[in-house]
């Protein structure tokens, strides 16, 4: 298999493409679309169908969630309607899409393709690398001598009495609640709490913000390595998409 399709649903939009797995490249144009609301499972499965129809796409697809996922059981669903949560949304989207579905929070799926074909592969195979996703909420992927620890939600951590992503998430500067100086502080406080928790080598700064990272990282200060995400916020449909051939490849085995 050498193209595989990815799904990124967020918060705000739901994004997908056919992407070439030997480079991380996308083949095909970007579609985004709002995310319905409510973000109920079948009002999420109509807009991956309409996107898979204008991409002429009928194969397997990896679909990313923001929330937490175990063998394509949603067990929490941020952002999305609650609905999710205890649904087996892998299932349920197969069976309303008519293709084979792979599920993953969406940013383990962001730091695999970072991993991959991005930032993150100086550390592949050592040390302990740190992905935050900053869009609608925080996400986050930790990876230890290049295994991910998936599922980790750091930006549910309380931090000052509050949850973290309520306070720091990139959505706070898209709908202009807040100055860029604010946030970024707000950010290194962030930052700086996580830093202590796990000592990365590396902090990956990822999510929608990311394509302007040049405006922030210089006022931001880490013991680690601090970087952009290579792959900017296209990373949680490359790491979708590979989702897929991962899965044949363990059914082959």
């Amino acid at each position: 298999m050498s193209t595989a399709f990815g799904i990124d649903v967020g918060g705000s939009g739901i994004k997908g493409a056919e992407v070439d797995l030997n480079t991380g490249l996308m083949v095909t144009e970007r579609i985004r679309i709002p995310t319905p609301k409510p973000a109920t499972v079948e009002s999420v499965a109509a807009v991956i169908r309409t996107i898979l129809n204008q991409s002429n796409w009928i194969g397997p697809v990896g679909c990313t969630i923001p929330g937490i996922v175990r063998q394509g059981v949603v067990h929490r669903a941020t952002n999305l309607d609650p609905g999710w949560e205890g649904a087996n949304a892998a299932q349920e989207l197969q069976n309303q899409l008519q293709v084979p579905i792979q599920l993953i929070n969406d940013a383990d799926a962001a730091g695999l393709a970072e991993m991959q074909f991005g930032s993150g592969q100086p550390y592949r195979e050592r040390g302990i690398v740190l992905m935050l996703t900053f869009g609608t909420g925080i996400g986050s992927a930790i990876f230890v001598d290049g295994r991910l620890l998936p599922n980790t939600e750091l930006g549910e951590i309380e931090l000052n009495g509050h949850i973290a992503e309520t306070k720091a998430a990139a959505r706070l500067l898209d709908e202009q609640l807040i100055t860029k100086k604010k946030w970024s502080k707000r950010v290194q406080k962030y930052l700086t709490y996580v830093e202590n928790l796990f000592s990365p080598d590396l902090i990956i700064f990822g999510g929608g913000v990311s394509s302007s990272s040049k405006d922030f990282l210089p006022q931001l200060e880490t013991k680690a390595e601090l970087v952009a995400a290579q792959l900017r916020n296209t990373a949680g449909i490359v790491g979708a998409a590979g989702l897929v051939s991962s899965a044949q490849s363990n059914d082959n085995f």
